[in-house]
């Protein structure tokens, strides 16, 4: 049987492939399963971009411990896979004594857990560099090393590369059964497709506690959190510089206003547990929410500048941390769940961790032929003149730009398909199309007259995000 693997991975959001890139440096046969159409359709598309600096968690716990660790490892992996990362700083802001003595707290906790550069600044250092925050701020804790990069981009990036690599993913595979039989996992969808591997690694997000317990593993519970967001448009004149935190809550970090490394502006998440894992609807209660609490920091903030809103679910587990071990009754299944925020930035020291684990059990070796590097699709916008006419001499279809918005060119969609884009938001996380200010009222018909080219079907099989999300109908009216 040719589905026969060393190692599966179930789930294809950044931790997924971050572990996946991780395990094709060695003499391994490896594959992931995702239940979806593409990577990063869970918590990992709809995240922050904040690549902690690691003061936020409690001492000596894995969040801590993976948090300081992948944010030492953030710059060189995003400088080996093409991606952006922008060590801009964040401050966590203050308005009276009781959160000055907060900020406190964590300045010493972040100094336990190994974190550089931590300082706490006063009114004259925060308003000369953030001049637009709130007056009424008393001081602010200054992490030098925090960043932004964008996530969605990162996992995609993580999967090509651990592709060249020669791992295979499964998409629309969503696993319902497990059994373990002859020292391998059988492990089946919904659509009858099954897989066996010597190792299993559940890293299915909000549904790992699920995953776990259909392998038969350790029993814990994963709470979906939602946090409601607002993207506003590239501004004419800079809002902030960094990353602004409000002071932590027992919910989280709070709400937080960022530049993105795509040059817009993010405000969000705010917190709440809900009853449905996938339940990503947003509220007016919620966005009310948000958006109140981020004008408190920046007073300047107004909606006629948002172009569109979203919201994410968070994998809360009931450890009150990372879950990151092999199981104890049942041998070579490693469970890797509860993988939330600072889950982006840990993820890249949890890739090696989990893979270095799995390389000692399995006594494997180092590929002497291991590529670390791709290269991102080459952006019009990002171009010289001169350096896009070179592009178009070589490819006309560069000089035909679809998404208006975002200057983006037919070459870049059909390098999108080349690599692995099926539908109308894989392409969007690829090339941004339809991610402007006009979210795609221009630019959606000739991406699916586009896809509908290049993939050989008709422009109704084309879906925002796959199964049952189409586009277009045959029907006529009246018919």
């Amino acid at each position: 049987m040719d589905k026969i693997y060393d190692v599966i991975v179930i789930g294809a959001g950044v931790v997924g492939m971050s572990i996946l890139r991780e395990l094709s440096s060695y003499n391994l046969k490896i594959a992931a399963v995702e239940a979806m159409e593409d990577v990063a359709e869970g918590a990992s598309k709809a995240n922050s971009g904040i690549v902690h600096a690691g003061y936020d968690p409690i001492e000596c716990t894995n969040k801590a411990r993976f948090n300081v660790e992948g944010n030492r490892m953030f710059e060189e992996v995003c400088r080996q896979l093409d991606v952006e990362y922008k060590m801009i700083g964040s401050l966590v802001v203050a308005f009276d004594e009781k959160e000055v003595n907060i900020l406190e707290e964590l300045l010493q906790r972040g100094k336990r857990n190994g974190v550089k550069g931590l300082e706490i600044k006063g009114k004259s250092w925060i308003f000369e560099n953030e001049p637009n925050l709130n007056k009424e701020i008393k001081a602010a804790l200054f992490a030098p090393y925090s960043g932004i990069t964008n996530p969605y981009k990162l996992t995609i990036a993580l999967f090509e590369n651990a592709i060249q690599n020669g791992a295979k993913v499964y998409f629309n595979f969503r696993v319902c059964r497990i059994e373990k039989q002859d020292g391998y996992f059988i492990v089946y969808s919904q659509d009858k497709r099954l897989l066996k591997s010597r190792i299993l690694v559940n890293c299915a997000g909000v549904h790992a506690d699920e995953v776990s317990k259909m392998a038969g593993a350790k029993e814990f519970i994963i709470y979906p959190r939602r946090g409601q967001y607002f993207i506003l448009d590239k501004p004419e004149k800079e809002i902030v510089k960094r990353v602004i935190f409000q002071v932590p809550t027992e919910k989280g970090k709070g709400i937080l206003v960022t530049p993105t490394v795509d040059g817009n502006v993010l405000l969000g998440p705010n917190a709440e547990y809900i009853d449905e894992k996938d339940d990503t609807s947003t509220t007016q209660e919620g966005l009310e929410e948000v958006f109140e609490k981020a004008k408190r920091v920046v007073p300047s903030l107004t909606k006629k500048d948002v172009i569109t809103i979203f919201s994410g679910i968070r994998a809360t587990p009931d450890t009150h941390d990372f879950i990151i071990e092999e199981d104890e009754r049942v041998k070579n299944f490693i469970n890797v769940g509860g993988i939330e925020s600072p889950g982006l930035t840990s993820s890249i020291a949890i890739g090696r961790y989990v893979a270095r684990m799995i390389a000692d059990k399995l006594n494997a070796k180092q590929k002497s032929n291991f590529n670390p590097y791709r290269e991102d699709i080459k952006r019009f916008s990002e171009l010289t003149d001169e350096e896009r006419e070179e592009m178009i001499k070589k490819f006309p279809s560069f000089g035909n730009i679809v998404c208006r918005c975002e200057l983006v060119s037919e070459y870049e969609i059909v390098e999108a398909i080349k690599r692995g884009a099926r539908t109308i938001d894989s392409i969007k996380r690829r090339t941004r199309a339809g991610m402007g200010r006009c979210q795609g009222g221009f630019c959606t018909p000739r991406v699916i007259d586009i896809l509908s080219r290049e993939l050989g079907v008709s422009k109704t099989q084309i879906t925002k995000f796959g199964k049952g999300s189409y586009i277009l109908t045959e029907k006529r009216w009246g018919k």
